[in-house]
């Protein structure tokens, strides 16, 4: 067999354990075999055949054991023993893979033995004295299982109460799925392929799902795992819960309120009380139709539903934050008890964190003659005491007066900025630590020749264990997914940085809304018309360069999410070759899979750039880009490659191309960052946030001029600039033009300089600005702001983080 793990010895395979009086319908060598075909393997490659089928081997496998409860059951017995043998082989590139898989099982596993649930629990326990990330992941798995061991099926319970926000008094947590798809790559039949998909997520075979089902299932599922087929009949419990109607509400609060009170008391015991209480509300519901309600049956299956989902093209008309807050406030009018606040009940949705704040809009300065005190108005003027006539009189003299005011109007720009409350601006700061404080203090550089104040390796994972800070619970999470090519996350992390700098002026979401951001990579396809132009361009440049950076530091994310990008333009054939067939949702469900395991993040710097322009007459842009910029001369883009190959053979003298100047801070890896300024002739630049390979994996940007290096005798010009800042101008009168994220709409041309530094926080710069009040002339950090992070990351959720 060629997809085997070093420990594969079929005659090593156990029989499998007690199975609470279920025989499975699916063998164990066969969900062996499944899982052993899932693994990622050192000799998979990115975008090989065998790696690519994973994500659907991994879908098939949870697809056969969703139906029976037996069979998820010895999936867990399987997924555990496999656990065990990796640890004792010391084969770590499995463990993640089969301990997310392991979870995923347990979650929608009716019932568990107690001696299954202490072996997952002792094994995760010892993850803990694992490096990074295993350490991290298990410890998150361990207190799940710690307290799913001593509560059965609150996972279940909970995930369904907040994916599909159900009503309640005692959970008040929501979330949702926003899936954000690039109108550029997501064309014709690839967006209809996907809002089918997702449409088809939100019901069952029997239909659409109504919150009563979803609560029925919760029901059932809560008694089954904690009673278990010696002291439950799944069939029958199913078929009176069927039959009582709305009536399943009443006893979906007391299942609620037995689980949550649990959950307070912390566990202790021995489960007694909470195994006696459903064991009561059991009685209750079946006694009506059955004499023996607690006769021995067969477990009756409850799926977990997938969570809600809304799909999206990103188009300019599309707000992200008018789409949040119409949520928040949807979701938050359902519980009485997180209403709006009086101070936020005059929110107006319509505005966006992309559009211009009033105080950033133009004013007008009118000469007022009104002495402001009501007792100097004319009797007249009181609007109470006139008539319709006189109201339309004084309309018109309003009107007259408006239009000389037109004419008068006095412009200035706006300079005045909406001051934030000492409240919000302690709560920015709060957020920044929470998500900052343990992964060190200030990302900027240091002083001319001093050290840096920060590694070049990349952050990744979650900072729980050593946090000083804990995160405060929101009870609102939106999971936003970007679907797409390095444009979409160009876009993404300019509306994280506009919404932050959004929140500063005005607070709403920070602390309410808790944000996940997923990417799932999906390429243009190449055109047919262009082939080899096409061929050409792929070669240039990766457009999914992110993507392919996750895929290298992630191997399961490779396996599950870079191939779903592969998967959907092959959805998209099936469908239109027989658009009949139904078919089961695929890509909602991995989607589904992604978000609920992916819960490590890796952090991608955000780049500030400003824009000078040629004209002395256009204003600075200020702008952020992710992934790549691109600065290109148009007098020297019709050169066809074959000349630019002959002009890097030429002399420095000769090569074709304008005069800029580039001075920048080289980074080090001592952190000793060095201060350079060179002059140099380009044809175009390449600035890269993103390594292409492992051994060039730095937190940094890379720039690379079109032509090969070319030495002087005052300068040397290197072949890769690793810099942080950078500041480029064009020393002739030629301008040149600026590409942000390899996005055509977002364009600049007639450029005369740039400047690139790491995107300051918003949050920080409160702090920052707080301080300078009381400490003129004082610019070094202290007090908080010594613990935390001047830069804004884009967190990108994967499933280990950086697995070195």
């Amino acid at each position: 067999m060629t997809n085997q793990a070093p420990w594969d010895n079929s005659s090593r395979l156990c029989s499998m354990e007690p199975t609470a009086g279920c025989s499975p319908t699916v063998p164990e060598p066969e969900l062996y075999r499944s899982i052993q075909s899932v693994l990622p393997k050192e000799t998979d490659h990115q975008q090989s055949p065998d790696c690519l089928n994973k994500g659907m081997l991994r879908w098939t496998l949870h697809k056969k054991v969703q139906n029976n409860p037996a069979n998820s059951l010895s999936l867990v017995w399987v997924l555990i023993k496999e656990l065990e043998k990796a640890e004792r082989w010391d084969c770590r590139k499995y463990i993640i893979p089969l301990l997310h898989t392991l979870m995923y099982a347990i979650i929608q596993t009716t019932y568990i033995p107690d001696e299954l649930y202490k072996r997952v629990y002792d094994f995760c326990k010892r993850l803990l004295t694992y490096p990074h990330p295993y350490c991290t992941v298990g410890l998150s798995y361990t207190r799940q299982i710690k307290t799913e061991r001593f509560i059965p099926g609150l996972m279940y319970q909970r995930m369904v109460i907040a994916e599909q926000r159900l009503r309640n008094e005692h959970y008040p947590f929501q979330e949702k799925v926003f899936v954000l798809a690039d109108p550029e790559v997501f064309t014709g039949s690839l967006a209809q392929v996907l809002l089918g998909d997702i449409e088809a997520s939100a019901s069952a075979s029997g239909g659409f799902l109504s919150p009563l089902d979803h609560m029925r299932s919760v029901v059932q599922h809560s008694i089954q795992s904690a009673l278990g087929a010696e002291q439950c009949h799944g069939k029958k419990l199913a078929q009176a819960l069927k039959d009582m109607g709305h009536n399943v509400e009443t006893y979906f609060q007391e299942v609620l309120a037995t689980l949550e009170q649990s959950v307070e008391e912390g566990g202790r015991g021995d489960g007694r009380t909470l195994r006696s209480r459903l064991q009561q509300l059991y009685s209750e519901i079946v006694t009506d139709t059955d004499e023996e309600p607690l006769s021995r049956g067969p477990l009756y299956d409850c799926h977990l539903p997938n969570p809600e989902m809304s799909f999206h093209l990103w188009t300019e008309d599309l707000d992200i934050w008018r789409e949040l807050a119409k949520w928040f406030r949807s979701s938050s009018s359902m519980l009485e008890q997180f209403s709006l606040g009086p101070e936020q009940e005059d929110f107006e949705l319509g505005e966006s964190p992309i559009d211009p704040m009033p105080s950033d809009k133009t004013r007008f300065s009118v000469m007022s003659n009104d002495s402001g005190i009501e007792r100097d108005l004319p009797p007249t003027a009181d609007p109470s005491l006139m008539s319709p006539l006189d109201s339309a009189s004084m309309t018109t003299q309003w009107e007259q007066c408006k239009s000389e005011q037109e004419s008068s109007r006095l412009s200035r720009r706006g300079g005045i900025k909406m001051k934030p409350s000492i409240k919000d601006s302690m709560v920015l700061m709060q957020d920044t630590l929470e998500d900052h404080a343990s992964l060190g203090g200030g990302s900027g550089s240091g002083g001319r020749g001093g050290r840096r104040g920060m590694t070049l390796q990349r952050r990744a994972g979650s900072s729980a264990m050593q946090n000083p800070f804990p995160k405060q619970q929101r009870h609102f999470t939106a999971r936003i997914v970007a679907m797409g090519d390095d444009r979409v996350l160009g876009r993404l992390a300019k509306a994280y940085y506009f919404f932050r700098k959004r929140e500063v002026r005005r607070l709403f979401l920070t602390m309410k809304v808790n944000l996940q951001f997923y990417y799932i990579p999906v390429c243009r396809a190449p055109s047919p018309a262009s082939p080899v132009r096409e061929s050409f361009h792929q070669s240039r440049e990766n457009s999914c360069s992110l993507g392919s950076y996750l895929s290298m530091v992630d191997p399961w994310y490779n396996c599950n999410i870079k191939s779903l990008g592969y998967m959907i333009p092959k959805l998209a054939e099936m469908q239109q070759t027989n658009p009949g067939s139904t078919k089961d949702p695929f890509v909602s469900d991995v989607i589904s899979y992604y978000v609920r395991t992916g819960q490590q993040p890796v952090y991608f710097t955000i780049y500030f750039v400003k824009i000078t322009f040629t004209s002395m007459t256009k204003d600075p842009v200020e702008e952020v880009f992710l992934t790549h910029m691109e600065l290109e001369f148009p007098e020297f883009k019709q050169i066809s490659a074959s000349i630019r190959e002959k002009q890097k053979q030429k002399s420095s003298g000769e090569v074709c191309g304008a005069v800029v100047s580039m001075n920048y801070k080289k980074v080090t890896l001592s952190g000793r960052d060095i201060d350079k300024g060179i002059s140099v002739r380009t044809s175009g630049v390449q600035i890269s946030a993103i390594p292409s390979n492992e051994a060039e994996d730095l937190n940094c940007l890379t720039l690379t001029l079109n032509e090969s290096p070319t030495k002087t005798k005052n300068n040397t010009v290197e072949s890769k600039i690793r810099t942080t800042n950078i500041k480029i101008r064009s020393l002739e009168s030629r301008s040149f033009t600026v590409i942000l994220d390899r996005d055509c709409r977002r364009t600049y041309r007639d450029v005369q300089s740039i400047e690139v530094s790491p995107c300051l926080d918003p949050g920080y710069c409160v702090q920052k600005t707080m301080r300078s009040k009381f400490n003129l002339g004082e610019d070094k950090d202290s007090g908080l702001s010594k613990y935390m992070s001047k830069g804004l990351p884009l967190p990108i959720n994967t499933f280990a983080g950086i697995i070195n």
